[in-house]
């Protein structure tokens, strides 16, 4: 079986929006182009051998017509080579045609549809960008790996990835990690199993402890 591995660009308050310039995702935010003034040789190899591997990419409708402007007009670039020549699986509810070579369309429910294409033949899927995937993929237990390169930058607003369900809660295993001389945190996370909890109290619960769990389960607090 194939595994699906998340991407992200992110700064340290989640924000995923437009990292690679101003005009390219630019409704209702002004600091696209954020991650460009902290990439360093340290990130360039770490990215590197995310992309040396075999994969094809899994993308979202927003994030396949922001990438399907802009890599067949630039392949002469690694990445783009790359990207111009990949299967390219996109999960989209519009008619809209797929007009950059090699992409195909992957409709109705999001979970189901990358759960039939996870279970056939075919090289890793890898997703770049494309944030709202993670809502239907992560509570699914559809994403085998995270790569999270965290910027040392806070937006303060602008779109986010994390998933908002009870479903998507589970552990990770850290893989990979390198920090950039300029504070970029590259971590790679493997799909573990159940959130794990414990407690550092030594001592029963004081009597002002219990009353203040009274107040939380009351809905007073």
């Amino acid at each position: 079986m194939r595994k699906v591995i998340g991407s992200l660009f992110q700064s340290l308050d989640g924000v995923i929006q437009a990292p690679g310039g101003p005009e390219e995702d630019p409704a209702g935010f002004v600091h696209g182009g954020w991650t460009y003034p902290y990439f360093d040789a340290a990130i360039g190899e770490a990215m590197g051998r995310l992309f040396e591997a075999d994969y094809e990419l899994l993308l979202g409708r927003r994030t396949y017509e922001i990438f399907a402007a802009y890599w067949p007009h630039n392949g002469e670039q690694p990445i783009g080579e790359t990207f111009n020549t990949v299967r390219k699986h996109v999960v989209t509810s519009s008619d809209r045609p797929l007009t950059w070579v090699n992409s195909h369309r992957l409709t109705g429910d999001p979970a189901q549809a990358v759960a039939e294409l996870k279970a056939s033949d075919g090289p890793d899927l890898l997703i770049q960008g494309s944030g709202m995937l993670y809502d239907a993929l992560l509570p699914a237990g559809l994403i085998d790996r995270l790569t999270l390169i965290t910027f040392p930058v806070m937006l303060g607003c602008g779109k986010r990835w994390h998933a908002q369900h009870p479903s998507a809660a589970r552990s990770w295993t850290l893989e990979e990690q390198v920090i950039s001389p300029a504070g970029v945190h590259f971590a790679t996370f493997a799909r573990d199993g159940e959130v794990r909890t414990g407690s550092f109290a030594t001592k029963p619960p004081s009597a002002d402890e219990l009353a203040l769990r009274e107040r939380q389960a009351s809905g007073a607090w």
